[in-house]
């Protein structure tokens, strides 16, 4: 009996043994690790030295990625027992060393400055990485770039250096060049952008410093100056810009504005920015999976506990905030970013707790607190901004309550607004919330508004030519009892009765003569009149060029007169009515005269009313944000006409448009052009047709007025009081 139980407790004790010692090896076996990882140089190769808890049974698995320049080995039942994830080297061909554990698995990445292959082999409890020579050497260096090299021989001056306001307060710097021959380097140095022109000189009035703080842009400072045989210009900007140079034929354009920043966007740039990495697991937690992607972007994740359930993927050189939008996207997931801290939680439940937050925040604006605070406005008036406040039109009380508000009411529903027009001061009552955005609205329209000078230019021209032929022809003959060619005048003649008295005897006698018939000078008479008219209705007398054949005795005579007459008139009338107004306000300038004329009334009886004849400009511009300007234009010349019988009539020149022109540009708004040309011939019906002696016998006359008016448009933004003398 002894005996039996002596060899069960030998029997007992050996069981327990080899359980502890296989419990010692299992344990021993899943608690392999990795303690460190160090890289030195061994006969000119690199050598990464994985140290591990427990020597591993087979080379583990990896891959090579060409951009970046990365080499990944997986580790199955390996923990990471460095206790950091990232290990920096910066040694020969390696940068650094990330070591992520996964659950049961770890992987160390090592980030390469270029691509090479690799060799593992064990080495005892340690796991030997061979690096083979890369194909060159990677330079870190910061070489300035051409942006353009020199193909000009001589050295030339720049043209005009200006700044203009672009789109998204961009500020755009023009450089005007002398050909597109010249050279240009572009290079940042610390937070001033340099740009020089070589083989080139700068005028004296180009050496100058444009202090252009005041468009909005990041750009503060505009310095040129002459550098050797090169032009230097220093951009000086703040805060975070970016910049982009280009050039159009002889014009060099440098473009510098900020740089956006998304705060919950996980990179900055359009589409996905991260740096790139490949995962491959199956069935992995997506708690684990998170941890991984934190370990590897250094960004502090917090999951939230209804975040669960196993995901298999596999993802090859894909950016980081891609691969953790894709994996959100597959659970349905949402996330928040403050700072470098990411909240992941599922989306309903995101949602659900940012509706709690804002009926909190709801429920605190109906219980805080209301303070009063005035605004002194300088440019807008105050009725204007209550108006907007308030959302109530035309109103411009205090507007409480909150039955009166709009969608468009900034206020709070318990806000309430008082605009005193005498000292145009505002009185705000409302949270402090709503307080300060009322002061930020306030700043933003409370601003000097911008100046707009616009000169026109009416140009009328006027060019006529007229130019008349004519002739006259007569003579006579003179006999002793007929003519031609004159009119007879008849003198004397008739009965003369003569009564006397002798003695008391009356005695009458009876005398009869005969009339003398004389004939005029035959060189008065025209028996063909076709004179030279007034050509072109100049008003001038046609000269005239006269011949006369007679006889000695003067009693035949032939007269020839030929007249003529050619008028040739240019005129020119330029009328340039100017203005000056602010933004989008309508502006009007006119001058000329009233004409009455009588009109009839309802009643039968007439009154007098009067019409206009003035040349006017009705304008209203519109600046628009990259600094050109939209006019809308209304431009007439009237002027007194010929008179009639209800009265004068006017004569109107009107030009109405709209247009979108440059600052400080000219452009052609209307023109009118009008071609009169006239041939008029009179003559005496067969005899004037006749070749060579016909033009004894016909007259002509021929007219060409040509009459021309163009409207020119030159507005130009008033930047200093001075600009406009």
């Amino acid at each position: 009996m002894n005996q039996k139980k002596s060899t069960m407790a030998q029997w007992l004790r050996a069981a327990g043994l080899g359980l502890l010692a296989f419990g010692a090896l299992a344990v021993a076996h899943a608690q392999n690790a990795i303690e460190a990882v160090t890289s030195s140089t061994q006969s000119g190769a690199e050598v990464i030295r994985i140290d591990l808890a427990q020597p591993l049974a087979a080379v583990p698995a990896g891959f090579v990625v060409q951009n970046p320049a990365r080499i990944a080995l997986d580790f199955p039942g390996v923990t990471n027992a460095i206790g950091r994830s990232a290990i920096e080297v910066n040694q020969g061909n390696l940068r650094s060393v990330n070591v992520v554990q996964a659950g049961e698995r770890s992987r160390v990445v090592l980030n390469l400055k270029q691509s090479t292959a690799y060799k593992a082999e064990i080495q005892g409890k340690s796991l030997l990485v061979i690096l083979e020579p890369a194909a060159g050497t990677a330079l870190l260096t910061s070489a300035a770039t051409t942006f353009a090299e020199n193909r000009n021989r001589d050295t030339l001056p720049l043209r005009d250096v200006d700044f203009r306001l672009g789109a998204d307060s961009t500020g755009r710097v023009i450089v005007d060049l002398p050909n597109n021959q010249v050279g240009v380097d572009v290079k940042q140095q610390g937070k001033n952008l340099v740009v020089e022109f070589t083989k080139s000189t700068l005028p004296e009035g180009l050496r100058r410093r444009l202090d252009v703080a005041d468009f909005g842009t990041p750009v503060q400072l505009i310095t040129s100056q002459q550098s050797g045989d090169r032009v230097r210009m220093t951009i000086e900007a703040k805060g975070d810009w970016e910049h982009s140079a280009y050039q159009s034929e002889n014009q060099f354009v440098v473009e510098v504005r900020a740089r956006k920043v998304d705060p919950t966007k996980l990179t900055q740039g359009v589409g996905y920015n991260g740096e790139k990495l490949s995962l491959n697991f199956q069935n992995i937690e997506i708690r684990s999976l998170l941890q991984v992607i934190a370990d590897f972007t250094n960004f502090n994740i917090v999951t939230s506990d209804s975040g669960t359930g196993a995901l298999t993927l596999r993802l090859k050189d894909v950016p980081w905030d891609q691969a953790l939008d894709i994996i959100m996207q597959a659970k349905n997931l949402g996330m928040r970013k403050n700072g470098s801290v990411l909240w992941i939680a599922p989306k309903d439940e995101i949602n659900a707790k940012e509706k709690l937050e804002f009926e909190a925040k709801a429920a605190i604006e109906n219980l805080e607190p209301l303070r009063t605070q005035s605004f002194q406005l300088n440019y807008t008036k105050a009725i204007a901004i209550a108006q907007g406040l308030t959302g109530m039109g035309a109103s411009a009380g205090g507007g409480g309550g909150g039955g009166g508000g709009t969608t468009s009411r900034i206020l709070s529903p318990r806000g309430s607004v008082i605009a005193e027009s005498r000292t145009n001061q505002l009185f705000v009552s409302d949270i402090p919330s709503r307080l300060a955005q009322v002061t930020d609205l306030i700043q933003k329209l409370d601003i000097p508004v911008r100046q707009v000078l616009i000169e026109a230019r009416i140009v009328e021209a006027s060019d006529t030519f007229g130019k008349s032929l004519g002739v006259k022809l007569g003579g006579g003959v003179i006999n002793r009892n007929n003519s031609l060619g004159t009119w007879p005048s008849v003198t004397g003649g008739g009965t003369t009765s003569t009564q006397t008295s002798t003695g008391g005897t009356s005695t009458s006698t009876s005398t009869t003569t005969s009339p003398t018939v004389s004939f005029g000078s035959p060189t008065s008479s025209n028996f063909i009149n076709l004179p030279a008219g007034d050509a072109g209705g100049t008003g001038n007398a046609a000269g005239s060029f006269a011949l006369s054949l007679f006889n000695s005795s003067f009693s035949r005579m032939l007269n020839l007169e030929i007249s003529a007459l050619e008028a040739d008139g240019k005129g020119k009338l330029v009328s340039s009515p100017r203005v000056i107004t602010a933004d989008q306000t309508k502006a009007l300038i006119e001058q000329g005269e009233e004409i009455p004329y009588q009109q009839a009334t309802s009643s039968g009886a007439t009154s007098i009313s009067f019409r206009k004849a003035v040349l006017k400009l009705e304008v209203t511009p519109q600046i628009t944000p990259e600094g050109n300007i939209i006019l809308t234009l209304d431009v007439s010349k009237d002027a007194r006409g010929v008179n009639t019988s209800a009265g004068p009539a006017i004569n109107t020149k009107h030009v109405q448009t709209e247009v979108l022109v440059e600052n400080g540009g000219t452009v052609v708004i209307g023109g009118i052009f009008e071609l009169t040309e006239t041939n008029d011939e009179s003559r005496i019906p067969v005899l004037g047709e006749v070749p060579y002696v016909g033009a004894l016998f016909r007259k002509r006359e021929r007219v060409a007025n040509k009459t021309e008016m163009l409207v020119f448009i030159t507005p130009k933004m008033i930047t200093d009081r001075n600009a406009a003398r």
